[in-house]
């Protein structure tokens, strides 16, 4: 077998890994509580901050490198602990540890509870950051289907093709650097320096980089 199909192989692994996971995403939503992947590695970006924190971009550089090495390291040991159990119990595993890296089914439900809802204005004042109290109706559906069309992206559809691409290695790290533009990736006081590389190595940045 020759390398390119090695390759085809994988991703047609990852690929059922993928369908698998967004089947689990959409027919139970976001599960785990504390121990989610997310929850984690927010956990580990305020303990960081809580003792390491520095107004300096070389420390911001150490919360990114750690961060994303232990999730690395994370994901790159439960690949490993996955060989010595059979296949069949192997990729049923990566699927529901993958679905808890997609966010549709809550995306899904958030937007859906704007539409249902008979003040659209308080419930979508959950999803977006502006004020919400004096827009009418309609700018309230309109606003969560933004947020839908914005988040569905960043939430379902890039997590996806990393998967489908690099593997779980692939999500976890992607969910990682988003984490970590979400938690401190701010033009604030307290985050200028600190998040400045959180927030220029994010998979856009990175990508929309002149050749």
């Amino acid at each position: 077998m020759n390398p390119f199909d090695n390759y085809l192989y994988f991703i047609g692994i990852n690929a059922l890994i993928a369908s698998g996971a967004l089947l689990i995403d959409r027919l139970f939503g976001e599960f785990l509580n504390r121990w989610h992947p997310v929850v984690l590695m927010g956990n580990w970006i305020n303990l960081f901050k809580r003792h390491f924190y520095k107004d300096s971009v070389v420390r911001g550089f150490w919360l990114w490198l750690t961060t994303i090495t232990i999730s690395l390291l994370s994901v790159l040991s439960i690949i490993y602990l996955l060989t010595f159990v059979p296949t069949w119990l192997a990729i049923p595993v990566m699927m529901l540890l993958a679905s808890t890296l997609l966010a549709h089914r809550m995306l899904y439900d958030s937007v859906l509870e704007v539409a249902n809802s008979d003040t659209p204005q308080q419930a979508v004042a959950y999803l977006v950051s502006r004020d919400t109290a004096q827009i009418s109706n309609s700018d309230a559906y309109k606003a969560g289907i933004e947020t839908y069309a914005e988040n569905l992206s960043d939430g379902v559809i890039a997590p996806l093709l990393f998967l489908l691409l690099f593997g779980p290695v692939g999500i976890v790290v992607y969910k990682a650097i988003n984490t970590l533009d979400s938690m401190v990736g701010y033009r604030t006081e307290t985050y200028e320096k600190y998040g400045k590389i959180s927030t220029k190595l994010t998979i856009s940045q990175i990508t929309s980089q002149p050749a």
